[in-house]
């Protein structure tokens, strides 16, 4: 179930960022990602707090990425990691490039 609900939430045209509310980094990445201008639909901020299982979900990123913090930032089906990653493909220049590549800007 766990591992059908992030499944479910990351397509290759998407940028899907599972965050929880009070972590300061989530909403980093939020305010990072909003300067964008998205295509309607493509970037979904999922918040795992809701969600009955979400020791569980953390646990399947930690499977599948290698760390189970929030946020974890897919970027098409791949995961990036997390704010701090993100933040690097911003100040590199490779972010933009990177969504306009998968179609979501």
């Amino acid at each position: 179930m766990t591992q059908e609900f992030v499944l479910s939430k990351i397509k290759s045209d998407k940028v899907a960022v599972f965050i929880k509310p009070s972590c300061p980094y989530c909403r980093k990445a939020e305010k990072l990602l909003k300067k964008y201008s998205f295509k309607k639909g493509h970037l979904e901020f999922i918040d795992i707090t809701t969600q009955d299982d979400m020791g569980g979900i953390q646990d399947y990123f930690q499977q599948t990425t290698g760390a189970r913090t929030v946020p974890r930032v897919y970027i098409g089906e791949v995961c990036i990691g997390g704010y701090t990653d993100l933040d690097a493909l911003e100040e590199q220049g490779k972010l933009s490039p990177k969504l306009t590549q998968i179609g979501a800007l």
